[in-house]
């Protein structure tokens, strides 16, 4: 009898150390539970992605850009002459309505390119030729200040100026005939945005024409995004610094939320006070 006691221990033994592989648990995922990668970017202790909202289509990105930059192009207009539909226009066209490579990483919203004469800070792209030279700048402002001290120092484009103001269409002709695009379908593509999206109103606005219905119409769309209870139209007598005392703003921070390079205002101009 002692001796099967001791047989079967010893078989209880061996058996316990030949198996040495440690038991698997496995665990039921609940319902509806999937896997995803993190999102770049985001936690890496999260290998589960949060609902994201819907991306903006590229109509809604190029609404976006005309609020944005409105203010500064009929500034620039008022300024320099050059018609806000042109400059918006070009702005959308050149810099892909803000998010082109040269616009994400240089500020630089018309493909303005070195010259001889620049001695700001540059960042390299192919375009036209390989690794050609584009400048950048510290904010988007600066390069539509820059659009403008171009179109007017250079020689080529001086007969441009002599044209009636607003006259958008013989504007898209002219850049191309002095050399600012080489692409052929250039004044056809600024016609198309200027018209698609009712740009010219913000022309009859600096010239002080009446505006249409339709342009009337598109007028409700400005500031695409930012709730009316956020901005202030302009009155007259109104100044900068006068709508910065009231909203408890200095007169830079300002000029910063509205993409201005002066204190130039008037009469129903839209600003972002909040």
């Amino acid at each position: 009898m002692l001796k099967k006691i001791a047989l079967f221990l010893l078989i209880g033994t061996i058996i316990g150390c030949g198996s040495s592989k440690p038991a698997i648990v496995t665990k039921k995922q609940p319902v509806g539970w999937k896997y995803s990668k993190p999102i770049q970017g985001g936690s890496s202790g999260n290998n589960t992605s949060p609902a994201t909202s819907k991306p903006m289509t590229t109509n809604e990105l190029t609404k976006a850009y005309i609020a944005q930059y409105n203010s500064v192009a009929m500034n620039n207009m008022k300024m320099y002459g050059i018609p806000a539909s042109i400059i918006l226009a070009q702005g959308i066209l050149e810099s892909g309505a803000g998010k082109g490579d040269l616009a994400m990483t240089a500020n630089n919203h018309f493909g303005i390119k070195c010259h001889n004469d620049w001695t700001g800070d540059k960042i390299y792209k192919d375009d036209d030729s390989p690794n050609e030279c584009f400048r950048k700048y510290d904010k988007a402002s600066e390069s539509y200040q820059d659009h403008a001290l171009l179109l007017t120092g250079k020689k080529r484009y001086a007969n441009l100026f002599a044209l009636p103001k607003g006259d958008y269409k013989a504007w898209a002709k002219g850049l191309r005939e002095a050399g600012y695009a080489t692409d052929p379908r250039y004044p056809e593509k600024l016609i198309s945005y200027i018209e698609t999206y009712n740009l010219s109103q913000y022309d009859s606005k600096v010239l002080g024409k009446a505006i249409t219905k339709d342009e009337a119409k598109v007028l409700l769309e400005d500031n695409f995004g930012i709730d009316e209870v956020n901005l202030y139209e302009i009155q007259k007598g109104d100044t900068l610094y006068s709508v910065s005392k009231k909203f408890n703003l200095t007169v830079e921070e300002l000029k910063q939320k509205n993409n201005l390079m002066d204190t130039a205002l008037f009469v129903g101009q839209k600003l972002i006070v909040k």
